[in-house]
């Protein structure tokens, strides 16, 4: 559909000018995504102040066939929360949505909208002595509301799940513009069809979240990062095995990273070291967390450490002296996608295979790089203890335009291989416009069929981020 001068007036009126943006340097922003795989056109930003407006918005949408394309804090990796070329979409950006309702220390959840966030939400918890455990390097521009649209996972899945698992109720408007109130702080709830989950993880495409009840724990007393260097995959695998069996839940974090990755992120961002120097490893940054304090966590980290190393399973280890510290050695973890973006062009997958697996995966798949991209080298890193790997191929400096070429060949041999395994080519940034392909060719039929049912059901039509997930 075209849209017209009188239907931006319309729409502005719901918002007010001060918030209805039409500028070309005004949108800019909300047109193009972090990686600058995905450029779009709107003639309209709209930024609603509650949910009212929100559901003013897609009521209006619905009756004149608006396609309208909800936006967060912009840190989406697969342009599902862009425009595309037409000029047609609208983009209804949540970042006006940003009050924390309410935080219940007793029921341990804190009620925020959907544009507060994540950074904000840990802050606010943390000044309750309660911890809301999702992190991601994104942190402080991602909102809770694009984090449930996508599910995201990040560094604390081993231990507390991704977004699903941390959110206990939405307010939702639907594509009618009616809304879905439904923010309880129930654990336990068996009345009907689980509603919350049909919009986690759907990217926009059958409702807007507005607000959500997120679900707090307790901040641990104490906190232990340690960094080990190993020969290779197969001996992370013997210790995570071992961490596993020692800490049980008190292993909070498990990070696996090639020698190329920690590399090129000492590198290229500043103040970045990695602990242990050393050519040929592979390394792992593993995290205890204890309820009793420092010397607890510490001495588990020690224990698990001493034992690998006598085993064999790891070449040298170090703990953090000061919390100070252990950030710093986060710091290298959470600075290799930095640097891949300043060091060169690069080929991206975030897949999961059993954790089993791990090892025989990279292998496999790292066979797979060398002959469809012998230029390239592999940057992998990722959870390793949830089975996901951002397993990643950097290409030669000033040669992006016939590296990228590669990108569809290299990420069909690398899906072929996750799927041999049972594992997943959509991890945790969701599928948005550069999967969706891919989705509906490889996943089973009947699984397609259904999703475009609720699809058709809830937004017959088709005015939620079209052209994503399916």
């Amino acid at each position: 559909m075209t849209i017209t001068p009188e239907l931006i007036e319309r729409f502005t009126a719901i918002v007010g000018e001060k918030y209805a943006l039409q500028a070309e340097a005004d949108t800019a922003a909300y047109r193009h995504e972090l990686r600058k795989l995905f450029h779009g056109l709107t003639p309209l930003v709209l930024r609603p102040g509650s949910t009212d407006e929100v559901a003013a918005i897609l009521r209006l949408a619905s009756e004149t066939g608006t396609p309208i394309v909800p936006q967060g804090g912009n840190t989406g990796l697969v342009g599902g929360q862009v425009p595309d070329g037409s000029g047609d979409q609208i983009v209804l950006s949540l970042s006006r949505l940003d009050a924390i309702r309410e935080i219940d220390a007793d029921a341990g959840t804190m009620t925020v909208e959907a544009g507060v966030s994540l950074q904000a939400v840990r802050e606010a918890a943390a000044d309750r002595d309660l911890m809301f455990p999702l992190s991601i390097a994104s942190q402080g521009t991602a909102q809770i509301g694009g984090i449930l649209a996508t599910n995201a996972g990040g560094v604390n899945v081993l231990a507390y799940g991704n977004a699903r698992d941390l959110c206990l109720g939405l307010e939702v408007v639907l594509p009618s513009g009616e809304v879905l109130d439904d923010l309880r702080k129930l654990r336990k709830d068996n009345t009907g069809y689980d509603l919350r989950n049909l919009f986690i993880g759907a990217e926009g495409t059958l409702g807007i979240v507005t607000a959500a009840v997120l679900k707090l724990v307790p901040q641990p007393k104490g906190r232990q990062v340690a960094w080990a260097t190993l020969n290779d995959p197969a001996d992370a695998l013997r210790l995570y095995r071992l961490a596993s069996s020692a800490a049980g839940s008190a292993l909070t974090a498990f990070e696996l990273m090639a020698g190329d990755a920690a590399r090129l992120a000492e590198a290229h961002v500043p103040d970045v070291r990695v602990p242990i120097q050393n050519e040929t490893a592979w390394h792992v940054l593993m995290e205890l967390s204890s309820g009793r304090g420092e010397d607890e966590a510490r001495a588990l980290a020690e224990e698990i450490l001493s034992r690998a190393l006598e085993e064999g399973a790891v070449t040298d280890a170090v703990l953090a002296a000061s919390i100070a510290q252990g950030d710093s050695f986060w710091k290298v973890r959470e600075s290799i996608p930095e640097a891949q973006r300043i060091e060169s062009a690069s080929i991206k997958h975030d897949v999961s295979v059993p954790v089993s697996s791990i090892p025989d995966f990279i292998v496999e798949a790292g066979a797979v790089v060398e002959r469809v991209t012998p230029e390239g080298r592999l940057v992998c890193f990722g959870h390793m203890g949830d089975g996901n790997l951002h397993f990643n191929v950097q290409g030669p400096p000033g040669a992006a335009d016939a590296f990228l070429a590669k990108w569809k060949p290299l990420n069909a041999a690398v899906h072929d291989v996750v799927r041999r395994y049972g594992g997943s080519f959509a991890a945790e940034h969701g599928i948005g416009a550069l999967k969706r392909d891919e989705l509906i060719a490889t996943k089973p039929p009947v699984a397609i069929d259904l999703m475009r049912r609720i699809k058709q059901t809830l937004d017959p039509s088709g005015i939620m981020n079209p052209g994503k997930v399916i």
